[in-house]
């Protein structure tokens, strides 16, 4: 699919305002989990690393498994455990 976008004149006279406005499309929508890592590379068109060099560049952190996910996973075990289907590791 291709899709067209008018830029406003102070954004176009930047050296590459289509890869910009791209990566910022590509970077965000991965921010919001809009985009998992791998469509938003693959919207970029590099690789794996690439991407992960791009998103350190402008300081964005992968989404990291954090507090509230342990907390959910630990609610979750002891609800498994309770009803009795907790499956054998």
């Amino acid at each position: 699919m291709k899709i067209t976008v008018e830029l406003p004149d102070d954004v176009a006279l930047r050296p590459d305002p289509g890869r910009e406005a791209l990566e910022a499309l590509a970077i965000e929508g991965y921010r919001v989990g809009a985009l998992t890592h791998y469509q938003a590379s693959q919207l970029l068109r590099v690789s794996r690393l690439e991407f992960d060099a791009l998103l350190k560049k402008h300081d964005v952190e992968e989404h990291a498994y954090d507090v509230e996910d342990l907390e959910q996973d630990l609610d979750t075990i002891r609800h498994l455990e309770a009803s009795g289907r907790m499956p054998s590791l």
